[in-house]
């Protein structure tokens, strides 16, 4: 008669509760060794180490991290769960009112905010292409209140009468006073540094005014939403770079986002 014999010592027996064990512990390992990379390769400036791990997790199980195919069969990067808010500065109406007020005004009818949106839809699609869940609001937009994300940027554009043959160029500022001064800090560094050099035009600091600083939508969203006020050039001066290429001015912006999202260097800015 044939007995079963115990296995040797180095041998194991290979039943499905082993199988079962030794593929959660693979699975688990994994994981770790996945947001261990995430940390050490990509950490945003704008994320606690708490908030970075549960936008992972709200990514991963929302959809796959994988690329996918677009209608044209190009491979484009899975939609982010990581937001960032875009603001078509002066659009949308006045709470209450209804009033919708243009901005600045050119002699011929060309406005602010027709500059403003153009620019804004520009940099939400290229921020949109690069897999960021990207959204334009208008300037009272009631989903301000509170808002959270990644980085929020008000785009502007200055006057359109003649000021001085100083009055071109761009500007870039954020709140007196915030919760998070280092990151909005960032922010403000990354957006100039990254304008500057996309478009040419030189950073205007003496011409920052309270309007910028204090401006409302800073004290709206979330203490811990970085936030950044931007005027993209001057409508008297710089009016054909801004009207015959807002590209170059929504790519400046974009780049900006991605050098702070991806704590890219950055040279600061002139002081004011």
């Amino acid at each position: 008669m044939s007995r079963s014999r115990a296995p040797d010592i180095g041998e194991s027996e290979s039943t499905p509760l082993a199988r079962g064990v030794l593929r959660h512990m693979g699975v688990v390992f994994t994981a770790a060794a996945v947001f261990a990379t995430a940390f050490t390769a990509w950490t945003p400036a704008s994320l606690s180490p708490g908030e970075f791990v549960e936008q992972l997790l709200e990514a991963a199980s929302a959809r796959p991290a994988a690329v996918e195919p677009s209608a044209s069969g190009e491979i484009v990067p899975a939609e982010s769960s990581v937001r960032i808010g875009i603001v078509a500065g002066h659009s949308g109406p006045y709470p209450s009112t209804g009033y919708v007020d243009p901005g600045a005004v050119c002699q011929d009818g060309l406005t602010e905010l027709e500059v403003n949106q153009n620019i804004a839809n520009l940099v939400v699609r290229s921020l949109q292409a690069a897999g960021y869940n990207a959204e334009v609001l208008e300037e009272w937009d009631d989903r301000l209140t509170g808002y959270r994300a990644v980085a929020l940027i008000s785009i502007h554009a200055d006057s359109c009468v003649f000021i001085s043959n100083d009055a071109t160029g761009y500007k870039v500022a954020a709140a007196l006073e915030s919760a998070i001064p280092d990151r909005a800090g960032r922010l403000v560094d990354c957006l100039a540094d990254r304008y500057g050099a996309a478009t040419g035009l030189a950073f205007r600091a003496h011409s920052i005014t309270r309007d910028m600083t204090e401006y409302h939508s800073f004290y709206e969203v979330h203490s811990e939403t970085p936030a950044a006020i931007i005027e993209t050039g001057f409508l008297y001066l710089d009016r054909e770079f801004l009207t015959r290429e807002p590209e170059r001015a929504a790519r400046g912006i974009a780049e900006g986002v991605l050098c702070y999202i991806n704590n890219e260097p950055a040279a600061p800015p002139d002081s004011p």
